[in-house]
């Protein structure tokens, strides 16, 4: 299928015996990831702010500083498979 620019004219309309694709468009795969991703991020952060004010770790500035770090990085990978489907393309 070929790519459509922006402000192309509308497809035409659908036979009626032609077949419906039940496959998710790629603006409502994007709409849906963006959303998974902002609680991704406001989860992610919520859990981090409460490891952090454990004792055994607010005791400790290395240990701070190697949570910081795994814990500043560690949502990309969760959201790497978000990212990857958002941005399929079409079939």
């Amino acid at each position: 299928m070929h790519s459509r620019a922006p402000y192309s004219p509308p497809l035409p309309a659908r036979k009626r015996n032609e077949p419906h694709n039940p496959v998710m468009a790629i603006r409502t795969r994007k709409l849906l990831g963006t959303i998974a991703l902002i609680v991704l991020a406001a989860v992610w952060s919520l859990l981090g702010m409460t490891m952090a004010q454990t004792p055994w770790l607010a005791n400790s500035g290395l240990l701070q500083a190697a949570f910081y770090v795994v814990a500043g990085l560690g949502w990309v990978l969760p959201a790497m498979p978000i990212v990857s489907w958002m941005s399929r393309p079409d079939a």
